[in-house]
């Protein structure tokens, strides 16, 4: 449903709001490392994220990214809005250009429903609720980052 582009912007997000605490950035490089994100196609994205006011980037060496709106005002559909536009909320579950409530594809209906739900999802979740969850042991990123996180 949403494009690579968009799913590494969530995953960084998420790592960033983990890792970023105040003074402290987070480089480009460990991000990339940890969620293994390609690094030029990481950078690109970020500086999308910055340029819309979600991220701070400082330069040097103790650069990196830190969350400029704090985590819980960051909603994941914003993340959504920022790199893939909330028009993937519209589109048919097929692909069909002509598919509305007048002229269903087949899944058209069901589809719906469960696109709503996804919305839903994304515009109540904030990353400071995806961050407790992954600091309390409710959710991981992955089992070896999650490890890290903890220490």
């Amino acid at each position: 449903m949403f494009s690579t582009s968009c799913h590494y912007a969530l995953q960084a997000m998420i790592f960033i709001a983990l890792k970023s605490d105040g003074n402290k950035n987070v480089d480009l490089t460990s991000i990339s490392t940890e969620l293994d994100i390609p690094k030029h196609f990481l950078s690109k994205i970020l500086q999308m994220l910055v340029k819309h006011r979600l991220l701070n980037s400082m330069k040097g060496p103790t650069g990196g990214f830190s969350l400029k709106t704090p985590a819980d005002k960051i909603t994941l559909i914003k993340v959504v809005e920022i790199v893939d536009g909330l028009d993937v909320f519209n589109r048919c579950g097929i692909g069909f250009k002509e598919c509305d409530d007048q002229n269903p594809c087949p899944i058209h209906f069901e589809f719906c429903q469960v696109r709503e739900q996804i919305q839903e999802v994304f515009e109540s979740k904030t990353l400071e609720q995806l961050k407790q969850d992954i600091l309390d042991g409710k959710s991981i990123i992955s089992p070896d980052l999650t490890e890290k996180l903890a220490k």
